[in-house]
């Protein structure tokens, strides 16, 4: 039996996975798992679709939830092996493909990722209540501050972020920064430095690859359209709200 990836690329470490085997050819089953429809709590089974390409459809949140008890992807089964929340490192080391930095690199370039941005999605999708114009100043403020960071501590005047080639730094990284995009907030704009970075990286793991990975991310809006699980819902609503205050 062959590598099993378990991913939903919603999430960023899934998309940086699932262009990370697909740019350095490594044959793989994509599993579709869809965290936003099953709740982290409950245990719904979901028929398997073995789609090889990110689709909306039938997902795999069952056998993901046998790999990682938490039910947390990305998630992986090669062979006998299993490992949850496996990130690129596991590709990385078993394959020696692409150039991998020391890992205190990639974790503080997460670090200083778009994450604070998620609350300008999950609030209304969850909640039904936009976000309060002081809360969105706040965070887009502080998206502000971590982009600034970004490009003068990791990218500087480099083509990537360790030198002249790409390497997993540079997928941890584009996966968080495409995240706002999808929301309508071109974090790219009036930041040529940041552009000209984003380019190479596209050229550098194929356009087509690149679009195809962050499909899903760049029409989240039509996530208001989908029924959210009630446990799910019920279990974030309340987290969310103090978020709110």
């Amino acid at each position: 039996m062959g590598l099993e990836l378990y991913l939903d690329l919603l999430s960023q470490p899934c998309r940086s996975i699932y262009i990370f085997a697909r740019t350095n050819n490594i044959p793989f089953e994509f599993k579709h798992v869809e965290l936003f429809k099953d709740s982290v709590l409950g245990k719904k089974p979901a028929a398997a679709s073995g789609a090889e390409r990110p689709r909306t459809g039938p997902s795999n949140n069952e056998e993901a939830g046998k790999i990682s008890l938490l039910k947390k992807v990305p998630a992986l089964k090669d062979g006998d092996f299993t490992l949850a929340e496996c990130y690129t490192a596991y590709h990385s080391h078993h394959y020696d493909l692409m150039p991998s930095p020391d890992g205190t690199i990639c974790e503080k370039t997460v670090d200083h990722d778009v994450r604070p941005l998620s609350p300008q999605v999950l609030i209304p999708l969850f909640t039904g209540q936009p976000l309060p114009s002081e809360k969105l100043q706040e965070v887009m403020e502080g998206l502000s501050t971590s982009l600034k960071q970004f490009e003068e501590r990791f990218l500087q005047d480099k083509a990537f972020i360790i030198g002249s080639e790409i390497s997993l730094a540079d997928l941890v990284a584009i996966v968080e920064l495409m995240q706002p995009v999808g929301v309508g907030c071109d974090i790219f704009e009036d930041r040529p430095r940041l552009m000209e970075w984003r380019r190479r990286v596209e050229e550098a793991v194929g356009k087509e690859l690149f679009f195809q990975a962050h499909e899903m991310i760049l029409n989240i809006k039509e996530l208001s359209n989908i029924q959210i699980d009630p446990q799910l819902k019920e279990h974030l609503t309340p987290v969310l709200m103090k978020m709110l205050k």
